[in-house]
């Protein structure tokens, strides 16, 4: 069975809304035959990035960049997974105060170092969260976990 992993920092309630929405998504019922793990940044390992047939990321845009929970984990598995994991499909969420785009900018610097490929567009939210935006969150997810299916 395809394993999603959703490694998320979710230190607020904007990103909660978020992360609960990627979790609704990816084991929405209508999605069968995908197993979903959910790891903290600071949690996930190398050996569960390696398990998985895809990966989620979820993250805040701290001071113009990913959180450093995130960062964390890429400096743990980067090379690890360097090539065992090339054209693993991932996706990401990033939510921000002002600005994402530095965040966004370093994930797609790394995922690419990685040879990961992007399976969904990125989701950004500056501010709350309205409901596009957990909409398009819970899209997120069901792509995910769909586009493992096949």
């Amino acid at each position: 069975m395809p394993t999603l992993l959703i490694v998320h920092h979710t230190p607020s309630p904007h990103c909660q809304a978020m992360f609960e929405a990627v979790l609704s998504g990816a084991t929405t019922p209508d999605i069968e035959g995908v197993r979903v793990e959910r790891r903290a940044a600071l949690a996930a390992t190398a050996a569960d990035v390696l398990a998985a047939d895809g990966v989620l990321l979820g993250t805040p845009a701290n001071l113009g960049y990913m959180s450093g929970a995130l960062k964390h984990f890429f400096d743990q598995v980067y090379y690890p997974c360097l090539d065992s994991t090339r054209g693993r499909p991932f996706g990401c969420y990033v939510h921000g105060g002002n600005d994402v785009t530095g965040a966004v900018r370093a994930i797609e610097s790394i995922t690419t170092g990685l040879g990961w490929k992007r399976a969904a567009e990125t989701v950004t939210v500056t501010g709350e969260p309205d409901r596009s935006d957990v909409e398009a969150c819970w899209e997120l997810g069901a792509t995910l976990a769909a586009g493992l299916t096949g």
